[in-house]
């Protein structure tokens, strides 16, 4: 493609001035032309108008003579017959009747001097009804507009006459001439100002644009939102921008609170270990290994949210939820099986399935129940329901204390735990929370039917 045809293209000023400066020249063009057809339509009616004005003076004054010559008194009165070759003419002719030859120019106007008009030849018997128009030459070779009649006198031996009335066509094309050229001018002016025009709209209807570009600019200064009110055409790509850079917003802000849960969760097994080599000299292999393998836990579990987040706005895997909530049931009785707790199901159908990876869902409910089981007094309850909209609604129920309303939001906030006797680090609650909103879901704390701490959760279905 050539350079002016890529830089046509890629420019949507461009375009849009191209095409309507070419629908103007196209129109404008159009118009002059109708107008000037018209006009000269009616230029070329209105002399015949008065051609036939004359012709009809003629017949009124036009007799056979007793000769059998035609006799035209009182002659048409207008000026221009009495002037020689003034550009008005009329001319009577005999036609040939009987033994009588036809006779051109029996009678004339004073305007024609010497000359006659070259009519066409006619007879009574081919004479054509009413009048006709012929376009024939006149003195000095100059083209005359003519209106010709067949004329019958009322004598019964007079011959039939052809009375015939011709102007000069310089009177049509002078006037024609001047309309044009004030067409012309009237046309131009008019082109220009719509040229004027489309400029002006194209330029302020894309100013839009350029204000939006302007603060796209302003992305790379850190600004996370574009401001202020743009056209309703526009407004829509702007809402869309505006949530795709919320998102990347929250993305990043997601990725500095996963990047500072890793160190805090790193940062513990690590000082465990300086301070033991501090006081002992050396480290027991013990408890190498038990902060190590709670090192490489945190680890593989921060990685498992970052591909939690990287992989759910796709959202294409599927879980069921009765199979994941039953295993993790099973690890949570034998892990706190010295306490004998009772950890039930309830209505929780096989065709419930999560619209996500069935790690996360695993990551998100073993949370839940282990936070459950460490402060249930004996019993803990799993149900879930199709809540609409898409959406799975799941509760988590036990019979511990229980927290009051004003700390039930403060669980789900990172770090922050309700007993420091209880092992853990704090980061269970705003995991679930963390995990469930990358899937676009919601976690709330509430009053349990058993006494203690319900705590709703709602994921997409599948």
């Amino acid at each position: 493609m050539k350079p002016a045809r890529a830089g046509m293209l890629g420019s949507l000023r461009l375009r849009l001035l191209a095409g309507t400066l070419a629908w103007i020249l196209v129109s404008v063009a159009l118009a002059g032309w109708g107008l000037a057809s018209l006009f000269r339509q009616h230029i070329t009616q209105q002399l015949q108008a008065e051609l036939t004005l004359h012709l009809n003076q003629l017949t009124a004054a036009v007799n056979a003579g007793a000769d059998g010559r035609p006799v035209v008194d009182p002659p048409p009165n207008d000026p221009r017959l009495e002037q020689p070759l003034s550009g008005l003419y009329w001319q009577v002719d005999r036609l040939a009747d009987g033994g009588r030859p036809a006779l051109i120019g029996a009678a004339r106007s004073r305007s024609l001097w010497d000359q006659t008009l070259d009519t066409p030849e006619a007879s009574d018997q081919a004479a054509p009804a009413g009048d006709q128009t012929y376009d024939i030459a006149g003195p000095a070779g100059r083209r005359l507009e003519a209106v010709a009649r067949i004329l019958k006198p009322a004598e019964e031996d007079a011959a039939p006459l052809r009375l015939v009335v011709a102007a000069d066509r310089r009177v049509l094309a002078e006037p024609i001439g001047r309309f044009n050229h004030m067409l012309a001018i009237a046309l131009g002016a008019l082109a220009a100002g719509l040229t004027a025009a489309a400029v002006v709209q194209v330029v302020v209807g894309l100013r839009p644009l350029a204000r939006l570009r302007r603060q796209l600019a302003k992305q790379s200064a850190g600004s996370s939102r574009i401001d202020g009110r743009f056209p309703s055409e526009i407004q829509p790509l702007v809402d869309d921008f505006n949530k795709v850079l919320a998102m990347n917003a929250e993305i990043v802000q997601r990725a500095r609170t996963q990047a500072g849960n890793l160190a805090h969760a790193v940062k513990t097994p690590l000082t465990i270990l300086a301070n033991a080599a501090s006081r002992e000299g050396s480290v027991p292999a013990s408890l190498v290994q038990e902060q190590v393998g709670m090192a490489n836990r945190q680890i593989d579990h921060h990685l498992a949210r970052a591909r939690a987040a990287a992989s759910s706005g796709a959202a294409d895997g599927r879980a069921p939820l009765l199979d994941a909530v039953e295993g993790l049931v099973r690890v949570m009785q034998r892990l706190y099986a010295q306490r004998g707790l009772r950890i039930g199901i309830a209505g929780i159908s096989p065709d419930l399935v999560f619209r996500g990876e069935q790690q996360d869902l695993q990551e998100i409910l073993g949370n839940l129940l282990d936070n459950a089981c460490k402060w249930a007094a004996g019993e803990v309850r799993v149900t879930a329901e199709l809540a609409g909209a898409g959406r799975l609604l799941l509760h988590i129920d036990d019979d511990g204390p229980g927290i009051g309303d004003h700390e039930r939001e403060r669980i789900f906030l990172r770090g922050v735990r309700m007993d420091e006797q209880l092992p853990g680090s704090g980061l269970g609650l705003d995991i679930v929370r963390d995990l469930a909103g990358t899937y676009g879901g919601e976690v709330r704390a509430g009053r349990s039917p058993l006494g203690g701490l319900r705590v709703s959760l709602w994921l997409p279905a599948a």
